[in-house]
């Protein structure tokens, strides 16, 4: 793992305990620039990954990156995500009043517990990083990522989200119960408030950008990306799925592979990436004809079937 990559990785640990492939994944999508829905039972410190990684990166100022959270409920309205213009008596004009969507780190808390008409809000800013309000268009500041948090055990007064929010976020994760250790050490000290609250930047935010391109000039072997492509392709193909894979999901598929193998110190992608990253990134833009059908499993089938074929890379 590279210096500044096991920094990141070690601040959040402080808070998030016995999670290192999950951080590991996480750190992944972040270098990769790459928008993150974290779906798990309540209590699980969803909302505390979130948080922790605003802490851990400094603006220019040298404070952590602007963070906002936005508490999705059923009577939100769109322009409480993306802002509004609004008249003043004293100038008489408009002017813009940002929402909380322009900013660094945005977190989408139970996203999909509001309206599609609001969950729509925020398709433009994450896919094309801009909002448009009238004929003006409004930027977030760079870094910018949403880290979005749903409940999977509940479905009463929610609203799934639909296949084109979906294919936006970069990696589904999920945390998982702690182990017994990590769960001795969160009662002893509770570090979502202590460790948390203490929490000062590790790293940067040039340190940052700079591991960001590392991460996008990372080599991958042409048969690597064939190999994606194949993968990608075998789900719009395979019975199973009534909706496969798109191109986008490829191209998340190769910017999460670079980020990962960066995480995990090397300067080369290898087959182990894909197949760490299948599921993170394909499983939830994927639509199965039977819902009983097991998709996470189908998907690691159809990677493995494609890895299993690459001859070794020279």
């Amino acid at each position: 793992m590279s210096t500044k990559t096991e920094t990141l990785i070690n601040g959040a640990a402080r808070v998030i305990r016995g999670k290192q492939e999950f951080l590991e994944l996480f750190t992944a999508a972040v270098l990769a620039g790459g928008h993150i829905l974290i779906e798990d039972n309540p209590g699980l410190g969803k909302t505390t990954v979130a948080k922790t990684f605003a802490k851990l990166i400094a603006a220019d100022d040298g404070r952590p990156l602007l963070f906002k959270r936005i508490q999705f409920t059923p009577d939100l309205l769109p322009y409480d995500i993306t802002g509004v213009d609004v008249f003043d008596p004293e100038s008489r004009s408009f002017r813009f009043v940002p929402g909380p969507v322009l900013a660094n780190i945005v977190l989408a808390d139970e996203i999909n517990r509001t309206t599609p008409k609001v969950q729509s809000a925020l398709l433009e800013v994450m896919a094309e990083r801009q909002v448009t309000i009238g004929s003006a268009t409004h930027r977030p500041p760079e870094p910018f990522f949403v880290i979005a948090t749903q409940n999977p055990i509940e479905s009463e007064g929610t609203f799934p989200l639909p296949a084109a929010q979906l294919d936006r976020f970069m990696m589904r994760l999920s945390l998982g119960y702690p182990d017994r250790d990590a769960e001795l050490s969160i009662l002893e000290d509770n570090p979502a408030e202590g460790a948390l609250n203490n929490l000062e930047p590790h790293l940067s935010l040039q340190d940052f950008l700079a591991l960001r391109q590392e991460a996008a000039d990372l080599f991958c072997h042409t048969a690597l990306k064939a190999a994606i492509a194949d993968i990608v392709r075998d789900t719009r193909a395979h019975r199973s799925f009534l909706l496969g894979a798109s191109p986008r999901a490829g191209l998340h598929f190769l910017q999460a592979a670079k980020a990962l193998a960066l995480v995990k110190g090397r300067t080369y992608v290898t087959d182990e990436d894909l197949i760490a990253l299948a599921v993170p990134v394909l499983g939830h833009r994927l639509k199965l004809r039977d819902p009983r059908s097991h998709g996470d499993k189908l998907i690691r089938e159809l990677c493995l079937a494609r890895i299993n074929t690459l001859k070794p890379l020279v």
